[in-house]
Parts: structure tokens; C-alpha cells; sequence
């Protein structure tokens, strides 16, 4: 049995940040917190342990999810995942997230989404396909090509 991902979700409106939590228990890892705004989440990437961060590009305070998303990568402590209904925002670089789930997602291909990305950081790479719904950043995509 693969260990369980350690999650930091960085949503700003709170339905959808508790519907993602309780998807993601249900999924059998843990959420170690949840911020609303940049300053929240980059005191929550100082004081706890996260493997993947669930980013969405709009936060409380404007489009800073992809300041955020870099600030995490500075820190090399968490794997960025994007979260957003606007892909379009996203840089051509990703900002180092290793991919994006356009919302709306459903909970069938978050729970892909999660078995993937547990995959592939416990026991690199995946070996599942890649999930639809999901799309791995152009520095992934070479790293972490979906099986055959």
C-alpha cells in the first residue's frame, strides 16, 4: 500500500475548499490545512508539510495563485497542482506546478487526479494513465509521461 498524500488546499471560496477536503479524505489522505489568500497560504507552506498543494489561481486577494504557486516552488517542499476555472491564467511555465485540474471537476476524475499524483510522488513516475480532466505542465509531461 502506497503511503497517503499530506494536502494544503488553496481555495478561496470555502464550499468548494470543504467539498475538496472531504473528496480528499474520502480519498484516504489527510488535509493538513486550507488558506484563502497568498499571505495565508505562504504561512501555511512555512508551517506545515504538504506534498501537493491544490492552488486555484484567484484567491481572496486577485489572480495571486500563481505568486503562491512559485513561492511553493522556491520552497521545494510541495508539488503544485492549479485548481482553476481559468486555465488561461496559468503561465506557459506553469509557474513549476506540475499540472492544472480545470474546475469544474468531478469527483470520479479528482479521485483519479489523486491516485495519479500519489503514484507519482510516492513511486515515481505514475503508472496509471493520466487522468482526463488533468494536464501535466510541459516540465512534467517529459518526466511524468502517461503510461502507455
Amino acid at each position: 500500500m502506497i503511503e497517503p498524500l499530506k494536502v494544503l488546499i488553496v481555495e478561496d471560496e470555502a464550499l468548494l475548499a470543504m467539498e475538496l477536503e472531504s473528496l480528499v479524505e474520502e480519498a484516504g489522505h489527510s488535509v493538513v490545512g486550507w488558506a484563502t489568500s497568498s499571505a495565508e497560504a505562504k504561512a501555511m507552506v512555512d508551517s506545515t508539510e504538504a506534498d501537493i498543494a491544490f492552488v486555484d489561481i484567484h484567491l481572496t486577494d486577485g489572480p495571486t495563485g500563481v505568486e503562491v504557486a512559485e513561492y511553493i516552488g522556491e520552497k521545494k517542499n510541495s508539488m503544485v497542482v492549479f485548481m482553476t476555472a481559468n486555465p488561461k491564467r496559468i503561465p506557459d511555465h506553469f509557474a513549476g506546478a506540475i499540472g492544472v485540474i480545470a474546475k469544474p471537476y468531478t469527483m470520479n476524475g479528482l479521485m483519479s487526479a489523486l491516485r495519479y499524483l500519489q503514484e507519482g510522488v510516492r513511486r515515481p513516475p505514475p503508472k496509471s494513465v493520466l487522468p482526463a480532466g488533468f494536464t501535466l505542465s510541459p516540465a512534467f509531461e517529459t518526466v511524468w509521461a502517461p503510461a502507455a
